[in-house]
């Protein structure tokens, strides 16, 4: 039903300083072309004894580990306790929260990472939110256009809902776990705690608490 990929159907959002904007949507991908003029807002009401401000639209928490070959445009805000490693590319419109991990040569663009989201080798996060302690294995990616360039179409087996968006990566609910490898295609949903196995490419809607073997087996947790 269409009713579990609404935002607050996917996300805690008491774990996100993204949360009461994004309690004014009704579908996640609804915020996507809302987060450039989110984070500057956000950036004005942090503790200036808490977190740097090195640039034009970029907040860096103090208590954060930022690696120097790290590149980071604005808006961005990596939040307390956050981990951005070696090489990592934060291209803008990027939300990274608190103890969230971006890793070695991970790039992020117009994203959302809930606390302690992890993207921490190799990964692709584009036009996407990442839940609460939702983790992406090892060379996991977000695929965010089309082939045919065609706007982005969120579908399962008993509904369609169209984007109006050309870019639209995934939206991984509250401890989503993606294995390494896999591709999440445009506009894919993945439900709370549901596990994607590695290698699998994904479209479409997954229900909460399911697991992934394949395109072909989709099972309930038990």
């Amino acid at each position: 039903m269409i009713e579990q990929i609404k935002t607050d159907a996917l996300f805690d959002l008491l774990h996100t300083r993204a949360g009461a904007f994004l309690k004014k949507t009704l579908y996640p991908h609804e915020a996507l072309s809302k987060i450039g003029e989110w984070i500057p807002q956000i950036g004005a009401t942090l503790d200036g004894d808490r977190f740097h401000h090195p640039a034009p639209d970029v907040w860096i928490a103090k208590s954060a580990s930022v690696a120097q070959s790290a590149h980071i445009a604005g808006p961005c805000i990596i939040d307390e306790e956050a981990e951005v490693r070696h090489c990592a590319f934060l291209r803008g419109n990027v939300l990274v929260g608190k103890g969230a991990v971006v890793g070695n040569s991970t790039e992020l663009k117009n994203s959302i990472l809930f606390d302690g989201a992890q993207v921490p080798h190799y990964n692709y996060v584009g036009d996407s939110i990442l839940g609460y302690r939702a983790h992406m294995g090892a060379g996991a990616i977000t695929s965010n256009v089309k082939g045919d360039k065609s706007l982005v179409v969120i579908k399962s087996d008993t509904f369609t809902l169209p984007t109006e968006r050309k870019k639209v990566g995934a939206f991984l609910g509250d401890f989503a776990e993606i294995g390494c490898g896999a591709v999440l295609n445009p506009g894919t949903v993945v439900g709370r705690r549901t596990q994607v196995y590695p290698l699998v490419a994904v479209r479409g809607v997954l229900p909460a608490d399911s697991i992934c073997k394949s395109t072909d087996s989709i099972i309930a947790k038990s």
